[in-house]
């Protein structure tokens, strides 16, 4: 791999995306056009020491799952990323490989839903993209790496949410998140990366269990509601609601509230303060 190359092209890449265009709030000093290397890093779930050492040549070559992650967060065509794959030195991924980009028609739908908490994740339940109003509510997901951005982990290991479940709502919502996993890893069985990810999550007790159950139960459908404690504006209840793109493999989750409501006056204030905190 030319790895000058790379890093060079990723560099003037990333000076050319707009902060909004990629989700990342921006505060009233701010004085770079393009993406902050820390921003694309963040995007992109790897340190920001390792993606200076990729933009300045310095570093091995990165994996097809880093490839992935930056031209995700870049923004890219689908040319641009074949591209970038090739001066990486692999071949463009094909349907054996868990696909984690967000498409051209699926960045629009998500440039309308820019006032709206969404956040996508991948058929492994890794964090693709979330969008400001999400990190408002939720809490910042941008200083998440590696096993971090994965929601199947943050349960399963009790990582800190603002999501109200009872035990038993908490039971339910990790076995119908390793039940779909187990589908995942059944249709994409030559993926790597995926193997290395079910070899990090069976450490993990709770994930053994339901993992290596001899006839899983299937879970009940979802809630289409989910409880928030926001530190601010309080207890949240809102309709939330995953779409799946069948094509890219996508999960979609949007949270909404019904006009009018107390919940949807707590949400908006959510919002405002949170967008605050994360821009200031």
């Amino acid at each position: 791999m030319e790895t000058w190359e790379f890093g060079r092209t990723v560099r003037r890449w990333r000076d050319r995306v707009a902060p909004e265009a990629a989700g990342v709030p921006t505060g009233r000093r701010r004085r770079a056009a393009g993406l902050r290397r820390e921003e694309l890093a963040a995007l992109a779930g790897i340190s920001a020491d390792y993606l200076t050492r990729l933009e300045q040549g310095r570093a091995r070559a990165p994996s097809a799952q880093v490839v992935e992650a930056l031209a995700r967060g870049l923004r890219l065509t689908d040319a641009e990323r074949d591209l970038l794959y090739t001066l990486a030195g692999h071949a463009t991924p094909g349907r054996d490989v868990v696909p984690s980009r967000v498409t051209a028609s699926v960045r629009r739908l998500l440039d309308r839903l820019s006032h709206t908490p969404v956040v996508v994740h991948d058929a492994t339940w890794t964090l693709v993209q979330a969008n400001a109003p999400y990190d408002a509510l939720m809490g910042d997901t941008t200083a998440w790496n590696g096993l971090e951005r994965n929601a199947v982990w943050r349960n399963v290991t009790g990582m800190p949410t603002r999501v109200v479940h009872t035990p038993e709502e908490q039971a339910l919502h990790e076995a119908r998140l390793v039940a779909d996993f187990r589908l995942t890893a059944s249709r994409y069985p030559a993926d790597l990366g995926l193997r290395r990810l079910v070899t990090a999550l069976t450490g993990n007790e709770r994930f053994a269990e339901l993992w290596n159950a001899d006839d899983p139960a299937i879970p009940a459908p979802p809630t289409r509601h989910k409880t928030i404690d926001h530190p601010a504006a309080g207890l949240i209840t809102l309709d939330c609601d995953t779409l799946v793109v069948t094509q890219d493999d996508l999960r979609i989750t949007v949270y909404t509230a019904e006009p009018g409501t107390e919940d949807a006056d707590r949400l908006a204030l959510a919002l405002v303060v949170g967008t605050q905190s994360l821009t200031g």
